[in-house]
């Protein structure tokens, strides 16, 4: 099996963690290789093999690439998707953050859990993927994210209005801090702390979610992710922040933004015994209640 890993710096107590992941691709002769700002991090840390394959962008990948590993949190798990794009490549999380809702596996299941790859005992689970157009060629046309599109004010304590559009029909104009548009996946992040509903992966849906709206009855609204949604945002500064997960851009109140589903998705690992249910239940502590 031919693999890519991705990864950020992580504390020392990983270190014995993830010494065992290369010492289990090394134990199945898998090849392997390595995000370059990545690996600079990793020799001066783990014993790993030399003169390695290095990569810096989607397109150093090798195209029999079957499986790319994500060492890090949920952020690094992310910036992942600009990595395999559209080539299917599925991609496995490790949890050397937080959280860890993407990240799903724990330090202490790696082996296992490449085991059970090795052994083909795991499934691939399909993620959405929400994208923004415009004229200003935002983001420099890398214009996808797995979590979600965030407009909010900019230079100023003043609310901003965001004109809100559905297949062209008129939804609403939210006076708020900002507005958030969710895939499900992303439904466990920003939105979900503004209020708005968890929603399984697959559910074929957006979320939009107001943040600090000032009128009180504004509510989170789930439409189907067949429809375009356009916003138009004016306010008291000349700009506002637009957001695809962590990679902001500022842009002029002038601009249009078209928000749609991609046209294609991102496949993620998951073992037999990994599920969203059980990821939220135990990530929320749902249960700790005695009672139950």
């Amino acid at each position: 099996m031919k693999i890519a890993i991705y990864g950020k710096n992580f504390q020392d107590s990983f270190i014995p963690y993830i010494q065992d992941l290369f010492n289990t691709l090394s134990l199945y002769d898998w090849e392997y290789t390595i995000y370059e700002p990545f690996h600079q991090f990793l020799k001066e840390r783990l014993v790993i093999k030399d003169n390695l394959d290095l990569y810096t962008n989607h397109e150093d990948l090798a195209k029999d690439t079957e499986l790319l590993i994500s060492i890090g949190g949920d952020g690094t798990f992310l910036e992942t998707i600009h990595i395999v794009k559209d080539s299917h490549i599925p991609i496995l999380g490790v949890n050397t953050g937080r959280l860890g809702f993407l990240a799903s596996t724990q330090k202490d299941e790696i082996k296992e859990v490449l085991d059970k790859i090795n052994h083909k005992k795991y499934r691939l689970q399909s993620r959405s993927l929400i994208q923004v157009n415009s004229e200003s060629n935002l983001f420099d046309g890398n214009n996808v994210a797995l979590n979600e599109v965030t407009v909010h004010k900019k230079d100023s304590s003043s609310m901003i209005t965001i004109h809100t559009y559905i297949d062209d029909l008129y939804l609403n104009s939210y006076w708020a801090d900002g507005l958030i548009i969710a895939t499900p996946t992303g439904s466990t992040a920003y939105s979900l702390s503004c209020g708005g509903p968890i929603v399984v992966p697959g559910a074929n849906d957006f979320i939009i979610t107001p943040i600090a709206p000032h009128n009180l009855n504004v509510r989170p609204v789930v439409v189907p992710d067949s429809r375009k949604i356009t916003l138009k945002i004016e306010g008291r500064s000349h700009e506002f922040l637009c957001s695809m997960d962590s990679r902001s851009e500022t842009v002029a109140f002038s601009t249009e933004l078209i928000i749609s589903k991609a046209n294609y998705n991102i496949d993620v690992i998951q073992s037999d015994d990994q599920n969203f249910l059980n990821t939220i239940r135990n990530k929320m502590m749902w249960g700790i209640d005695r009672r139950n």
